[in-house]
């Protein structure tokens, strides 16, 4: 797995801009190589504020964003258009604004979809997303996304694979459904750690003091089972954005500058 890189930003406006910008970039790079360009989004304070900065950002217009498959990185299971859904939120902030392809934003079925409150049942159809839209050059059912972007928990979890958790030690299923999460809502729907790293780039956005022991021990020596950040690795990069505060623990190796 890639080394990680980290950035430290001043606070976290300037860490979901930078961030923004960041995505425009490498979408405009990878449709430029071939036409077209994926990335897995991500929910939570700094995830939506990635989307709100996108949503302002001029330079958001050189993206054919016609030609961008969108994915989840998790989804609280609960009912269409809760508040609370990834999807929801993720769709106020930008996806309303844009002229997304609908048959190329691939949401997670909500608990009142087409399979009902069977979490496990929609977890096996997003694998099956997935898969379909796997190339026989992504050696695996899973795309190989261009940007995956992750949250991180101050108990070290990304998506909502927790430490010590069952989903943590998946090492076969690409899409797991997550139940008595330590966090509420108690059921989701995740990726696993196999399928994030099928990423060319996973980038771990987080910000604040309450994560800077996660940040540190994610770095650190720190086991996938024990925090789960850790094993969030992409195949060509892995970045941490943070900000000052989540990053007053970060090991000396990396002595990230401040921007």
């Amino acid at each position: 797995m890639t080394r990680p890189q980290v950035v430290v930003h001043s606070s976290p406006e300037l860490l979901a801009a930078a961030a923004a910008a960041r995505l425009v970039t490498r979408l405009v790079d990878a449709q430029t190589a071939r036409g077209t360009a994926s990335v897995v989004l991500t929910g939570g304070g700094t995830g939506i504020a990635v989307l709100e900065q996108l949503r302002e950002l001029p330079a958001r217009d050189a993206v054919d964003w016609s030609r961008v498959d969108m994915y989840w990185g998790d989804e609280r299971f609960l009912p269409a258009g809760d508040p609370e859904r990834n999807e929801t939120q993720a769709r106020a902030a930008l996806l309303d604004h844009l002229p997304v392809d609908p048959e190329r934003v691939h949401v997670m079925e909500p608990s009142d979809g087409r399979f009902g409150d069977d979490p496990e049942a929609a977890a096996a159809d997003y694998a099956e997303v997935l898969a379909r839209a796997a190339r026989p050059e992504d050696h695996g059912p899973v795309p190989t996304f261009d940007v995956c972007m992750l949250g991180v928990g101050g108990e070290g979890h990304v998506a909502s694979v927790f430490p010590a958790s069952p989903a943590v030690y998946e090492t076969e299923r690409t899409v797991v459904a997550v139940r008595n999460c330590p966090k509420p809502p108690p059921t989701r729907v995740s990726l696993t750690l196999p399928a994030i790293r099928h990423a060319t780039e996973v980038w771990l956005l987080t910000t604040g003091d309450a994560k800077a022991a996660a940040v540190s021990m994610a770095l650190g020596e720190a086991g996938e089972v024990q925090l789960p950040a850790a094993g969030a690795r992409g195949q060509l990069r892995t970045l941490w954005m943070l900000d000052r505060s989540a990053a007053t623990k970060v090991p000396g190796m990396f002595v990230p500058p401040l921007v």
